[in-house]
């Protein structure tokens, strides 16, 4: 008889969805995650888009669907093969299906060092400033808050200077919430974002940019910024160009925030070599195809979930979960 147990490795939204389908359906799930705790990179982020949902309330309510489930943390994957999962410590675990839901890195923002990113204080990622979301308070170095703010989109996305060409899907809704959050936050500040295309793709996005500046007065401002530099003051000064008005400008900014795109987990290149598994171009793993088989691979009884195969919000990755976790109940069906 076909092993009824179903591996799943990485325990961000898109694995503790997987997880909780394949036990409704008679399944036996066991997630494997390398860090101390489950839900991946939300567990950082303070408010989802565009509804403000905590996002401390999605990740609670997919744990509070886990009962029953065998969870090991702290448990790296080294191969993934038909039928099986070996783990960094060498054990080797029985699996009727897989399911490989490894998520995604966020591209270190210090790569851009035009932009100051760990050289000059006052300037953060979007992943610093939704931790501060968190604390309840937005600063600069000196605790003081800050007056001025410019947010750059594409940090690591869409640039070929970096080797990432794709683009990240979440980044420009990303930066129009944190900057309506930063105006509830700081009324009296001034917000501008720079950007080279927003891309509102997803159901209420256009809304919430359009609020963003009829409601909360957030300047949009077409271009990138060339460069940035420190004042002796400490302030931030940019370069940048209008390119709807085709003029260069410059500004001074008490704080800049670098929107960084997703990059392809570190952990694709290994699985690159197991059975079945293949990179896109970008680096991100490589579904059998873009449609019907959108969670399967090239081999039998693996599938993908989230965004191990592309740029994806979190709707979309827990739905890709639950589907994944489908798939592979009904491939242990299909051969017992």
């Amino acid at each position: 008889m076909k092993s009824q147990k179903v591996v799943i490795i990485g325990g961000g939204v898109a694995g503790m969805q997987a997880a909780a389908t394949v036990r409704e359906l008679g399944k036996r799930p066991v997630i494997l995650e390398k860090s101390p705790r489950l839900g991946g990179k939300l567990n950082d982020w303070h408010m989802l888009f565009p509804s403000f949902t905590p996002a401390s309330k999605v990740v609670e309510e997919l744990k509070g669907r886990l009962d029953g489930v065998e969870i090991q943390t702290g448990t790296d994957v080294w191969k993934i093969e038909q039928g099986a999962v070996t783990t960094a410590d060498g054990r080797r675990i029985e699996a009727g299906a897989v399911i490989v839901s490894t998520g995604f890195d966020l591209f270190p923002a210090e790569l851009k060092e035009e932009y100051g990113y760990t050289l000059y204080d006052n300037v953060y990622t979007t992943v610093d400033i939704e931790r501060m979301f968190g604390q309840g308070r937005v600063c600069l170095v000196d605790g003081t808050a800050p007056r001025r703010i410019a947010f750059l989109h594409c940090v690591g996305s869409r640039d070929e200077k970096v080797n990432q060409r794709h683009c990240s899907r979440v980044c420009c809704i990303t930066g129009v919430k944190q900057a309506i959050e930063l105006k509830r936050l700081l009324p009296d500040s001034e917000i501008y974002n720079f950007y080279m295309d927003i891309r509102m793709f997803g159901p209420g996005y256009e809304e919430m940019y359009r609020e963003a500046q009829e409601r909360y007065n957030i300047n949009f401002i077409r271009g990138r910024i060339s460069e940035a530099g420190e004042t002796q003051e400490g302030r931030i000064q940019i370069k940048a160009e209008d390119t709807l008005i085709g003029r260069p400008l410059k500004m001074t900014v008490d704080m800049l925030v670098l929107i960084v795109g997703m990059q392809a987990a570190s952990s694709n290149g290994a699985f690159a070599g197991c059975e079945g598994i293949t990179l896109r171009p970008s680096g991100f793993l490589l579904p059998a195809d873009s449609f019907c088989s959108n969670v399967c691979t090239g081999a039998k009884g693996l599938f993908f979930a989230g965004t191990a195969t592309a740029p994806k919000n979190v709707g979309e990755s827990i739905n890709e979960g639950a589907f994944a976790a489908v798939k592979a109940c009904a491939y242990i069906d299909s051969v017992e």
